[in-house]
């Protein structure tokens, strides 16, 4: 009998066709058809003021994995048409140089701003590396990528003739320099900058070259609100180049290079990567290559939505960092001026806020190699910028987005993940800095704010002091772990294990809980200093320490109370005092129950999370997906094992949702994971390459060479992993 898995992409997906040398044919699945790139897309609000409430902020439109270019409609101004850079699940506007509209007919006033089309978009077809949509109900367009090139089918159908509008000096926010400029009936060239990013400067350059497949018959510019017929040149904001095609039998087809460093490098790299005019070759080469790394986690045994949605937050994860760097190995430093990389890539494009925490971890496990070159490129990055670590890039700009020292923390879990091809040395020395000398900066920004406080007395007081203490304490317990993993310095380690104690100095007594703190040691009020969740999120943000966290607040009983009261709603805003499963600081704490000896509470409350909070649907995620942070945490969910504690090469145990399991790991290697199930949420046995496991912590050394995970699921709640408590702490 065919395998369920197999005979539900028949049904869904397109196959590719494999002869073996036994001259048998089998069919191999098409991942890339699996991803579905709507998802999060949309939010749950009602109506425009409240869309972006638990919304993913991600986008339709084709990408490479880890690629420059995203040829996509965005989520904050899809009615624009189709942008040439954007960031997936970022929460503000952010980048959408260069949008690219046909419109019907000649063009007869100024798009100024883009604004005022209504093309009534509607999505044919939309997976990993295609995209395929109809426009003012007459006009089909196309959409597929090379790693820094995006190309377009457009077919005019019943328009006599149609006209294809190019913002070069608009994108999400706001131009101050823009220039283009007309090379020929079928051709432009240009510059633009980035405008901002959560209201931080973003103004790099963007250089382009865009050309058409064939001349068009009338072509000129905009500026404003003025439209300038057979002009060739124009500038500054909301402006832009306009061509005109008469309807003929072939589509037009439309593509564009694009570099951070020059123009040159913008025409080199669309020669090099897209020369000619063929389409399907294209589209061919972007879903194999998604086919290929999507295809790392093959899983088996369950529903095809279940399935659908897993790839489709596989996809998100393969989404950024991104290459920075043009064919050259050219790209714009941190400083400024250009450099070139001699082997790999440069990355930019870092939520590390976000991605420390779950992302980083599954791409040092699939793609080591990959994740230590985004290593080597934040390294970069604080080298070139002023010595420290940057915590949320935006091409080659800190943005100080979000707080705490995440890059630290990112730095330590890719290398107990397994990403460790890159300088160690020059790390600790770039994590020591931040870490230990107030004023460190990035491009002026400091690496840890208020330093001086976290080192003189222990706590800060300023403003977002509490949430920002708890983020010094997890990166300090993350540089710890590293101390002790790539140098055996046991000096260092317990120094740092020391510092990660300090989450015990906002601990009042007298409330029972973790709590803010005035400059001369007084209490804020419980809800202040907490930044996007509240004070009962953050409770549990002590993951490397939670024997102790419950023994402080009166043992095992308080803190599953506690925490069945905080799982009540599982959807909580900024200022609720509830889980919130659309933001960060709340992702590990369902797994706090196997601390406390209660891992039936784990697991039940994950599969409630993964059914009530995520779907296959445009507006299928809790919030903002955050370039990978969110899929990654659905991937580990629903594998059954979550990287719990920061720089811990282990896992907390739950159970997971797929019959079987297989993992290509970055070693060569495979793990399987077998006895999973979609419908049984509750675990009940464990062996671990045939040895029985009774413990819900998985030291990853159990698994890194790959090996064989087999569960055994049940539909009632079991004792399994009940008696044998998880490290803490110094224990791991």
């Amino acid at each position: 009998m065919m395998p369920k898995f197999i005979r539900l992409i028949l049904l869904i997906v397109s196959v590719t066709s494999v002869t073996v040398s036994c001259k048998k044919t089998i069919e191999e699945p098409n991942y890339s058809n699996l991803a579905n790139t709507l998802l999060g897309t949309k939010g749950k609000g009602f109506g425009e003021a409240q869309r972006y409430l638990e919304a993913g902020y991600t986008f339709p439109g084709p990408m490479r994995p880890f690629g420059m270019v995203q040829f996509t409609t965005t989520f904050f101004d899809p009615d624009k048409g189709f942008v040439i850079n954007q960031m997936s699940g970022a929460g503000c506007h952010n980048m959408s140089n260069l949008p690219m509209l046909p419109v019907p007919g000649e063009l007869n006033t100024s798009p100024n701003d883009m604004m005022g089309f209504s093309p009534e978009i509607q999505i044919q077809e939309a997976h990993a590396g295609y995209y395929d949509a109809n426009l003012f109900k007459q006009i089909n367009c196309q959409l597929t990528v090379t790693e820094r090139t995006g190309l377009a089918r457009i077919i005019f159908n019943e328009a006599e003739k149609g006209t294809i509008v190019i913002g070069t000096g608009i994108n999400s926010t706001e131009i101050s320099e823009a220039n283009v400029k007309i090379t020929g009936p079928n051709s432009f060239e240009g510059v633009a900058d980035g405008g901002n990013f959560c209201g931080a400067n973003s103004k790099y350059n963007i250089y382009f070259v865009g050309e058409f497949s064939k001349p068009a018959s009338t072509f000129g510019s905009w500026k404003k609100d003025v439209l300038q017929e057979s002009k060739t040149e124009t500038e500054g904001s909301n402006s832009g180049v306009y061509f005109t095609f008469d309807k003929g039998d072939e589509p037009v087809l439309y593509k564009v290079g694009i570099s951070y460093v020059s123009l040159d490098n913008a025409k080199l790299n669309l020669e090099t990567e897209n020369p000619g005019w063929d389409f399907e070759k294209i589209r061919r080469q972007a879903e194999k290559e998604w086919n290929n790394l999507l295809g790392l986690i093959e899983v088996d045994g369950a529903s095809e939505d279940k399935i659908i949605q897993f790839y489709s937050h596989l996809y998100h994860c393969f989404a950024h960092p991104s290459v920075f760097n043009d064919v050259n190995g050219e790209y714009i430093g941190a400083d400024f001026t250009v450099h070139t990389i001699e082997d790999g890539n440069y990355y930019t494009a870092y939520s590390n806020w976000d991605t420390y925490r779950t992302q980083i971890q599954l791409l040092s496990m699939l793609v080591p190699e990959k994740a230590s070159e985004m290593v080597s490129s934040l390294l970069t990055f604080a080298e070139q910028s002023g010595g420290g670590l940057p915590r949320w890039v935006c091409a080659n700009f800190e943005t100080g987005i979000m707080q705490g020292d995440p890059s630290a923390a990112l730095i330590c879990n890719a290398y107990a993940f397994g990403a460790k091809s890159f300088d160690t040395s020059k790390a600790m020395e770039i994590m020591r800095l931040g870490a230990e000398v107030p004023g460190t900066a990035s491009q002026g920004i400091e690496t840890r704010e208020q330093l001086d406080q976290y080192l003189d007395r222990g706590y800060i007081w300023d403003f977002m002091g509490a949430s920002k203490l708890l983020e010094y304490t997890s990166a300090d317990f993350a540089i710890a772990q590293f101390a002790r993993q790539a140098f055996q310095d046991e000096a260092l380690y317990d120094a740092y294990l020391k510092r990660s104690q300090k989450w015990k100095n906002i601990f009042n007594p007298e409330t029972n809980w973790l709590q803010s703190r005035n400059e001369d040691g007084s209490w804020k009020p419980q809800t202040e200093d907490w930044r996007e969740a509240s004070y009962k999120n953050y409770f549990w943000m002590v993951p490397y320490d939670l024997k102790t966290l419950t023994d402080t607040i009166g043992g095992a009983e308080v803190a599953e109370k506690r925490l069945d009261e905080f799982f009540t709603k599982l959807n909580a805003n900024y200022h609720e005092e509830f889980f919130a499963a659309g933001n960060e600081p709340s992702f590990q704490s369902p797994w706090s129950y196997n601390w406390i000896g209660k891992p039936a509470k784990t697991q039940k409350t994950v599969r409630r999370i993964i059914n009530e909070q995520y779907s296959n649907n445009a507006n299928g995620l809790p919030g903002n997906e955050d370039m990978g942070a969110m899929g990654a945490w659905y991937i580990f969910a629903n594998l059954g094992l979550y990287p719990m504690a920061p720089g811990v090469d282990g896992f907390s145990v739950n159970g997971p949702s797929y019959e079987r399991i297989k993992i290509h790991l970055g070693s060569g290697n495979e793990l399987l994971i077998e006895g999973g199930s979609e419908q049984n949420k509750y675990t009940d046995g464990l062996e671990v390459n045939g040895k029985t496991w009774n413990s819900t912590w998985l030291p990853l050394k159990e698994i890194e060479n790959g090996g064989k995970l087999q569960f055994r699921m049940s539909s009632t709640p079991s004792v399994w992993g009940a008696t044998e408590t998880p490290p803490s702490f110094n224990e791991f």
